[in-house]
């Protein structure tokens, strides 16, 4: 089969266009680019070969399929956080852990739920998962149990983050939540229901307090969650 003839005057190689070369790291920095803006899941492949002025067989190439790309932005996310001093105490490394990782996942939406869902790869996150197991084994944890709170933690962040996520997509979220909840019950038996009402309404319409609302329902969570595992602590403790 006889090939195409050039198209006259249009450059035959990237160099001669002025482009620069694709290359795996291209990819994966324009793909994390694409996260920031739009979410790990609603980028496309197209649009991620319109980044990188290529075609999407381009990408498949180099790095491999949607899913593929997906899972590089993940462990390229989860190098960003830092690692507490080792030397802390076990819930002070969890906390400040924890926080380390909602500053850097809530830059790139959807990152957090993928992570809740299917956890990051092996090699991404093996750092963490080292130091996160030293520290709940020092801590008066066997391996097995270790394993679970470590499972449970990160999973319960991720949740919280995904939630996030979810609730800053729309602005009309704050306004539906303040419509169902913000209106005073119609039973005046239902105290209990109309002190969270009130709650809710306050918050909602100060925008400080709205802004607030999700950091602070985050700290609340990790810090009940490690309440729990105190406690559990001191159960394995006693004689």
């Amino acid at each position: 089969m006889a090939k195409s003839a050039p198209v006259p005057g249009r450059p035959r190689s990237r160099d001669a266009a002025g482009l620069p070369a694709v290359t795996p790291e291209r990819i994966i920095d324009a793909a994390l680019e694409l996260t920031a803006r739009h979410g790990v899941e609603t980028w496309t492949l197209r649009q991620l070969a319109g980044a990188v002025d290529a075609y999407p067989a381009v990408i498949y190439h180099h790095v491999g399929d949607r899913d593929t790309v997906v899972t590089a932005v993940v462990d390229r996310v989860i190098a960003m956080y830092e690692l507490p001093p080792a030397e802390l105490d076990w819930r002070d490394w969890w906390r400040q852990f924890l926080t380390n990782l909602r500053g850097v996942f809530m830059r790139y939406p959807g990152v957090a739920r993928r992570v809740a869902l299917l956890g990051p790869s092996v090699k991404a996150a093996a750092p963490t998962v080292d130091r996160a197991m030293r520290t709940l084994m020092r801590a008066g944890f066997d391996a097995d149990e270790a394993a679970m709170v470590c499972r449970m933690l990160v999973s319960q962040a991720c949740l919280f983050i995904s939630l996030e996520d979810d609730q800053r997509k729309t602005s009309e979220v704050k306004a539906q939540i303040s419509k169902v909840w913000g209106t005073p019950p119609a039973d005046p038996d239902l105290s209990g229901l109309a002190t969270l009402n009130e709650s809710v309404h306050e918050r909602l319409a100060d925008p400080d307090k709205s802004e607030e609302y999700f950091a602070e329902l985050f700290y609340y969570a990790v810090d009940r969650a490690l309440d729990g595992v105190q406690m559990r602590l001191r159960e394995i403790e006693r004689p």
